[in-house]
């Protein structure tokens, strides 16, 4: 039988003995690879250094020299009910972020507190980010208890204040126990020299925690990691990978693809050396096929048709615990990681935020600084699917990047109003402060006998598109028209040259350009590889009040944005070209034939 396995992250302060508690529960369940325990005493005893079993999980040089867990280390242990993916996460106050990239997948916590030492500012913040994570599975180990005798007194003093606090801030432990880590006391089997506690040993409060990831009656929950084709075989069909985050699916059923909205059936579920499966279910790394072979993009997430939806849109509400060097600001854009989707993202509001340590609350503050939580509403430049952290916790939390760092991480609340999106804002402020001359769009209009227009041709990432591109340009020159084609590479040469693979600022800037030509009175030629429906919105939105068409090299690729004319992938370019001429006069680009 596959036996059950639960994530479980152990946090706290600094030195409070969290890697300690992993070693010992490593050695004491007989769960170490044979022969560990004896070489690490070995290298202890030939380095004259004391053998502690925090050395057990330190496995880099850096971190037992320093004697600090500065990255999230990985185990397994093992009790006689289940398995357990362990994680020992940072305490020292430089690495909560790596904390939080550690316990992003946890199901259940240990928060480690000293006896000695009592509870201090990273406790209180460490309650707060399981909090913030929505793990709300957590028992509080009063550790050390041999430094301060055993004594009943500081033990409940301890579990009375950190209590009040977790109170505080809606966070409900399963329990509190002392333990002494060190020597093995009340984790496996209960201590005689804790006689006054008449609770449970460690290991038992762990394995009563709920395994929530092995429940498949939650919301089907697939999102996409990668789109495969495999075709040096002649097998032209899509390969929709990733991980089954919650729920079950199988053969036949019926899918919808969030944001996207596109719907299509499961034909087939694909999985390398493996016989075929007919369903899957939650924890399970899996490839699917569908039909009709919709195009899709990684970040997306595949629900069950007739599942409660997440939550999709630009802007939420939500909880968020800030760690970067520099405070969050309005206006700046950070990165947002969700799932498998990666999107800019700009602060749009503080509702309220609190230091983590102190509760000190400042409603409608400007920004949002280092380690403060934060009730706030974000707003992305393209929509994403989430869920409420209390349906599904793999696609409710998430994490903010600025830069390359990890700079805050936290939960989805609810969906807000997406009233004065920062793209609309950003069109009426360019709009109010546009230089206007008496020259207007009509007199233009007049003067080149053309509307002006932006002609966008997009197609999928291996369609070239350029070809058709450029011979429209040079028919509709002939014919005496006012046209520019904008080249990709052009582009990418010119006022994209700094933007690299940031494709959302690619987006902006091309509509941007595009506005400034077509308010020139241009007909502007433009190929976009990879467009999809949002980008072809925003581009729509940033070149108003002038127009734009859309033209679909290929099939599949748009199925929400208004396409204007649909072209077969192989079409020659003169044809193309004529076709797209053509569409130009149906839309009474050319004035001579306006109706």
């Amino acid at each position: 039988m596959q036996r059950e396995r639960l994530n479980l992250v152990v946090v706290g302060h600094v030195d409070h003995g969290k890697s300690t508690v992993i070693g010992r529960l490593l050695a004491d369940t007989g769960s170490l690879p044979e022969g560990r325990l004896e070489q690490v005493k070995a290298t202890c005893a030939r380095n004259a250094k004391p053998f502690e079993y925090a050395f057990l999980l330190d496995a880099l040089a850096n971190e037992q020299s320093q004697g600090i867990t500065i990255d999230t280390a990985r185990c397994f242990f093992k009790s006689k009910t289940r398995d357990y993916i362990i994680i020992d996460a940072p305490g020292h106050i430089e690495f909560l972020k790596n904390m939080v990239t550690g316990a992003a997948r946890a199901e259940a916590a240990l928060l480690v507190i000293d006896a000695k030492e009592g509870v201090r500012e990273n406790s209180r913040r460490h309650g707060y980010m399981l909090s913030m994570l929505g793990i709300r599975q957590v028992v509080v180990c009063v550790n050390k208890m041999d430094l301060v005798a055993y004594a009943e007194s500081a033990y409940e003093a301890i579990s009375a204040e950190y209590a009040a606090f977790l109170a505080r801030i809606g966070v409900r432990p399963a329990a509190f126990i002392p333990i002494s880590a060190i020597n093995g006391e009340n984790l496996i089997e209960p201590a005689a020299s804790l006689g006054w506690y008449r609770g449970p040993a460690l290991l038992d409060l762990i394995d009563g925690f709920a395994n929530e990831k092995a429940s498949d009656e939650k919301s089907f929950r697939f999102p996409v990691q990668d789109v495969y084709k495999f075709t040096e075989y002649g097998d032209d069909r899509r390969v929709v990978a990733g991980r089954v985050e919650s729920g079950s699916i199988g053969v036949g059923e019926e899918v919808v693809f969030l944001p996207s909205n596109k719907r299509a059936r499961i034909r087939s579920i694909e999985e390398f050396s493996h016989e075929p499966r007919t369903s899957v279910s939650a924890g399970l790394s899996t490839a699917f096929t569908v039909e009709p072979e919709v195009y899709v993009r990684p970040g997306e997430v595949m629900v069950r048709a007739g599942d409660p939806p997440p939550m999709v849109g630009t802007t939420f509400r939500a909880n968020l615990f800030w760690m970067g060097r520099q405070p969050m600001v309005r206006g700046r854009k950070y990165k947002l990681k969700i799932a498998t989707a990666e999107v800019p993202v700009w602060l749009r509001a503080v509702r309220s935020a609190l230091d983590a340590s102190e509760l000190q609350a400042v409603e409608a503050k400007g920004q949002i600084d280092l380690y403060d939580v934060a009730d706030c509403v974000l707003e992305t430049f393209k929509p994403v699917a989430g869920d409420r952290i209390g349906d599904v916790a793999a696609t409710g939390r998430f994490v903010i990047v600025d830069g390359f760092e990890i700079a805050g991480g936290g939960i989805l609340i609810e969906q807000a109003s997406e009233e004065r999106s920062l793209v609309r804002e950003h069109i009426r402020v360019r709009e109010r402060g546009w230089e206007r001359t008496p020259i207007t769009a009509g007199i233009r209009s007049a003067r080149y006998q053309q509307r002006s227009t932006f002609v966008v041709v997009a197609g999928e990432a291996d369609v070239d598109a350029r070809p058709l591109a450029r011979r429209l340009e040079e028919r509709l020159l002939e014919r005496g028209r006012f046209v520019y084609y904008l080249g990709l590479s052009n582009a990418l040469l010119g006022v994209q040259a700094d933007v690299g693979e940031d494709r959302s600022e690619f987006i902006r800037r091309l509509g941007e350009v595009a506005h400034l030509f077509t308010d020139a009175g241009t007909i502007l030629i433009a190929t976009v590889p990879d467009a999809d429906d949002d980008e072809l919105s925003i581009l729509r939105e940033l070149n108003r009040p002038n127009d734009m068409l859309v033209v679909s090299l290929g099939e599949g690729q748009l199925d929400g944005s208004p396409v204007d004319l649909r072209l077969a992938e192989g079409i020659e370019p003169e044809s193309g070209a004529r076709e797209i001429e053509s569409l130009l006069m149906r839309n009474n680009v050319f004035v001579e034939y306006a109706i």
